[in-house]
């Protein structure tokens, strides 16, 4: 009999002895460390975002709150739902729809001229060119669209040649339509990057039955190819209403904050732009952004758990 057993008195039976246990716990210590990989490796960016957004969050919310002296208050809510601060509100979610309801559904149309392209070679160029621009923002874009489209842009002098008066027809870069066209600049290549892959998923078998049961190319759309893309546009178009709602330094830096938006105001407020009595007003705006970004997120990830069915 093995050192490691030992007889069970009047069983006949064989207990396990003292060296079977540790290699029974090692056993289940390399079955937890296999379960616990996942949560292993995803530890490192919970903690990252963490420190970068939820630490930052969690500041605002209690900021919001709060008067200057400490108090819990519900005042800093109470202003921000009134007079200039709720028509921020209201431009910035009037700019994120409107910014992604145009370049939302010209996107589409791009990406699948893109995306049925026989040029490869055009293929990748509109792809590089549509990450490039998606990113492209700020103080650079703005000095863009003043040098094309400003008050002496080169493209507003070769207009008024031909006899159109970009001024006469109320159009001016730094009022609210100027900002709108600015974002249209980068929210169209983010929409292109965002719908291709469900372009891709779009299955040459699904036309090619559609066509053997005598469906035409309007019966396949309405039937088999817009509800299969109709989740990813959602998606991508409340990506697009996120981007350009919380949207800052081309706003900014293009309107000089003459425009009423929530991003502008709060950041008159950290630049120290506050009347006594409202430190904290600036956090109560920002936790208005975040109910809204949150949201929009929640809507997102619905939409996109829908879409990515079809993309497997």
């Amino acid at each position: 009999m093995s050192s490691s057993e030992a007889a069970v008195p009047g069983s006949g039976a064989i207990a396990p002895g003292p060296g079977t246990a540790a290699p029974s716990r090692q056993r289940r210590f390399r079955r937890f460390l296999r379960r616990s990989e996942p949560v292993f490796a995803i530890t490192p960016f919970v903690v990252y975002a963490f420190l970068g957004m939820g630490i930052p969050a969690i500041a605002v919310i209690y900021e919001a709150f709060h008067s200057d002296s400490g108090r819990w208050t519900m005042g800093n809510i109470n202003l921000v739902l009134h007079g200039v601060f709720l028509t921020g509100f209201e431009n910035s979610i009037k700019l994120g729809l409107l910014s992604a309801l145009i370049p939302g559904v010209l996107g589409v149309f791009l990406a699948y001229a893109i995306q049925t392209s026989h040029s490869t070679v055009l293929r990748r160029l509109c792809a590089t060119a549509s990450g490039v621009l998606a990113n492209f923002g700020g103080i650079n874009l703005t000095f863009i669209f003043l040098a094309t489209l400003g008050s002496a842009g080169v493209l507003t002098f070769w207009l008024h040649d031909v006899g159109i008066n970009l001024a006469s027809i109320g159009f001016n870069i730094t009022t609210f339509s100027g900002v709108l066209v600015v974002y249209l600049y980068f929210q169209l290549p983010l929409m292109v990057l965002v719908i291709t892959p469900a372009l891709g998923g779009l299955r040459a078998n699904w036309r090619e039955a559609a066509e053997n049961m005598g469906a035409s190319s309007w019966s396949y759309w309405r039937y088999v190819g817009v509800p299969v893309l109709l989740p990813s546009i959602l998606g991508g178009m409340l990506l697009l209403f996120g981007s350009a709602f919380a949207a800052y330094a081309t706003a900014e830096s293009l309107t000089l904050g003459l425009i009423a938006l929530s991003p502008i105001q709060i950041g008159n407020f950290l630049n120290g732009n506050v009347i006594a009595g409202q430190t904290h007003v600036g956090d109560a705006i920002a936790f208005g952004m975040l109910i809204i970004l949150s949201i929009t997120m929640i809507l997102y990830s619905l939409v996109r758990r829908r879409a990515s069915k079809w993309l497997r």
